[in-house]
C-alpha cells in the first residue's frame, strides 16, 4: 500500500503480485478495498495494480473543484510513469471503463489491452439523469434514501432478490457511508466530472486490442450503450453476460476474473486454415 503524489495531491495504490501488468480501475463508488476478493486470483500470474481515483478513497478530496475526466487520465499515466511501467493492460468498470477508454486514446503506447465492462461512448441524457438524481438525493445528507436511489438500480432485478441476506450486509455497511457528508460531495463532485464525457469523435484513434462486456440487465449502461461503444472502437470484440446488472463483478466473479484473465493473457494468434 502506497501514495505518490500527483498536482500537489496524495494518490492512494497498491500493486500486487508480479508479471503482466493490470491496472484495475473503479467504478464511481468503488475504492480499492472493492477489488479485495478478486486480487488473489488476478495477482496470481499478473502484477495487479489498483488506485483510488482523486475523490476516491483514502486518496486526496477536492472540495470546491471542478474537473473533468482528464485530470483522473493525467493521474493514471503518472502513476504508470511513478511505477516505471511502459505499458498496461487496463480494465475497467462504468466510470472506470470511461476514464481507462480515454486513457487509451490519449496515450496509445501505454495500453496495450483494454477491457471494459457497463461503459458507453458518452454520457447519455439517461445516465446524466440518473447521477442528478443521486446528486439532489445526496444533498438531503439521508443515507437510507441514498441507498435506496442508487444501489437497486446498480443489480439485476434476479440477483437484487435473489440474494437478500447479501444486499441487507450491504445496506447496513453502506448506509452509514451514504450519510457522510464528504463522500457525498465527492461524489457530486465525481458524477457531475461525467456529465461531459463524450469520446464518440476521438475513439476512431484508440489502437488498444478492446474487449466491451455488456450485463443483459444493466440499467444504468444499457446494452445499446455498449454496442455503440463496440462499432465505434477498431476490431474491438463484444461480449455480453446474461442476468446480470450493472456491478457484474460481484453478479458473476468467476466470469468476471475469467474475462479480464484470458483476454490479458492470451497470445495473439493469426489462424491459417
Amino acid at each position: 500500500m502506497s501514495f505518490f503524489e500527483y498536482r500537489g495531491k496524495q494518490v492512494f495504490y497498491t500493486a500486487d503480485g508480479a508479471g503482466e501488468p493490470i491496472l484495475i480501475l473503479n467504478g464511481i463508488m468503488m475504492s480499492t478495498k472493492s477489488w479485495t476478493p478478486f486480487v488473489e486470483s488476478l495477482s496470481a500470474r499478473n502484477m495487479l495494480v489498483r488506485v483510488d481515483f482523486l475523490d476516491q478513497g483514502q486518496s486526496a478530496k477536492l472540495p470546491g473543484e471542478t474537473y473533468g475526466h482528464d485530470l483522473q487520465v493525467g493521474l493514471l499515466a503518472a502513476l504508470c510513469a511513478h511505477l516505471g511501467l511502459a505499458h498496461v493492460n487496463v480494465v475497467g468498470i462504468s466510470y472506470g471503463g470511461e476514464i481507462g477508454v480515454e486513457l487509451a486514446i490519449a496515450f496509445p503506447a501505454l495500453v496495450r489491452r483494454l477491457v471494459v465492462f457497463n461503459t458507453g461512448s458518452y454520457t447519455s441524457p439517461w445516465l446524466r439523469d440518473i447521477g442528478r438524481a443521486w446528486i439532489a438525493t445526496g444533498r438531503t445528507r439521508d443515507g437510507e434514501a441514498y441507498y435506496n436511489t442508487a444501489i437497486p438500480v446498480i443489480y439485476s432485478p434476479h440477483y437484487y432478490e435473489s440474494r437478500r441476506d447479501w444486499m441487507e450486509r450491504r445496506r447496513k455497511v453502506l448506509v452509514p457511508v451514504f450519510s457522510d457528508p464528504a463522500f457525498l460531495d465527492a461524489m457530486e463532485r465525481l458524477t457531475l466530472s461525467s456529465e461531459a464525457y463524450d469520446v464518440r469523435s476521438d475513439i476512431s484513434r484508440l489502437t488498444a486490442r478492446t474487449l466491451v462486456v455488456s450485463a443483459e440487465e444493466d440499467y444504468l449502461t444499457p446494452v445499446a450503450d455498449q454496442k455503440d461503444l463496440h462499432e465505434r472502437i477498431p476490431g474491438s470484440e463484444w461480449i455480453k453476460i446474461p442476468v446480470a446488472g450493472h456491478a457484474s463483478m460481484y453478479e458473476r466473479p468467476l466470469l468476471f476474473t475469467t474475462l479480464v484473465l484470458g483476454f490479458v493473457n492470451v497470445k495473439d494468434v493469426d489462424y491459417q486454415i
